[in-house]
């Protein structure tokens, strides 16, 4: 597979983009130079890409190593409730499990931070107090993203003014499919600007991309616009964070810092449940981009289930048994 970008592959009027941003911002300039900059991207070897995370779902995790994994991992969770029934009494609860997640072992790490629904962002603010746990809140006509701009950055605005110090937006997918690639990006920049201090995370949806080419283009595409994270998706929608997906959004983020600088976060959600997956995304992480990105700042988990599996193998690796389900929170 093709990982550096290859300025010898671009178009023309493109070549001269390949220099660090700020350079790159002249690749928007108009919606023809925009498609020639990233239909220049380098194409997904699909066959490649899955070949290769094959390879990497066989490495044997052991014991010390497995420890440290789960820890890690619980550290990256980004605990999410994303329900039309969701209440103030649920995220309160499910604060409390992201303060404490096992509260018969005070040396279990918290998690990244609370995922909900921007209305509920002050609830969870409240309820997290100076924990250092982030609020997350989902904006932008989440997940559909079919919505007016001026009521998406709205929507950005409500959840910032109520504690989120974290947006999860929707990229308009419509736009993207269409070939719309100038209107996407705008609409990101409007977005990160509405965010003010808080951090951005550009929901590419990916299941709703078709290809991995697509996949890569919309990375770049969120990356120049200046997110803070790529994620893959909204949960919502399957496939949701294949292995494959992850990898062309990995080798996105580290050739973006090769050529720019700048290093942008990765969020795989949707469809990862079980410590096995979360440690497949870690090998991942690993031996993809290195072990900058194997930290909270850099990567995150967006999961509902995920926490209590984690959990009850860490009781597991703790007592030498395994404590089943009724040992953790329903959420």
């Amino acid at each position: 597979m093709t990982h550096v970008l290859d300025p010898d592959a671009l178009p023309d009027d493109g070549r001269a983009l390949m220099a660090p941003l700020p350079p790159y911002d002249d690749v928007t300039r108009s919606d023809s130079a925009f498609r020639a900059f990233l239909h220049g991207l380098p194409g997904v070897d699909q066959v490649g890409a899955e070949s290769r995370v094959a390879m990497l779902g066989t490495r044997s995790i052991k014991t010390t190593s497995k420890a440290w994994a789960i820890d890690t991992a619980i550290s990256m969770v980004d605990l999410t409730t994303l329900e039309g029934a969701d209440t103030p009494g649920k995220v309160r609860s499910l604060a409390a499990k992201a303060r404490r997640p096992d509260p018969g072992d005070p040396a279990c790490p918290h998690v990244a931070a609370v995922c909900v629904y921007g209305d509920l962002a002050g609830v969870a603010r409240e309820a997290l107090g100076d924990s250092g746990i982030h609020v997350a809140a989902v904006a932008t006509a989440f997940p559909s993203g079919r919505a007016s701009r001026a009521v998406k950055i709205a929507d950005v605005q409500d959840a910032v003014a109520n504690g989120a110090d974290e947006i999860d937006m929707v990229i308009d997918r419509g736009a993207f499919l269409s070939g719309r690639y100038l209107d996407v990006y705008e609409e990101i920049v409007a977005v990160k600007e509405a965010c003010g201090d808080a951090h951005l995370k550009v929901i590419l949806e990916t299941g709703e991309l078709v290809t991995l080419d697509n996949v890569r283009r919309a990375s770049w595409i969120a990356m120049l616009a200046g997110g803070d994270f790529i994620k893959t998706s909204t949960g919502k929608v399957n496939p949701a964070a294949t292995l494959p997906v992850s990898l062309v959004m990995l080798e996105a983020v580290r050739d973006f810092r090769a050529a720019t600088g700048r290093q942008i976060g990765f969020k795989p959600a949707g469809g990862i449940r079980t410590t096995k997956d979360a440690i497949k995304h870690l090998v991942l992480i690993n031996e993809t981009v290195g072990a900058d990105w194997l930290d909270p700042d850099w990567f995150r988990f967006g999961a509902s289930s995920l926490l209590n599996d984690l959990l009850l193998q860490r009781q597991k690796l703790r007592t030498g048994h395994y404590s089943g389900p009724d040992y953790v929170t329903v959420d």
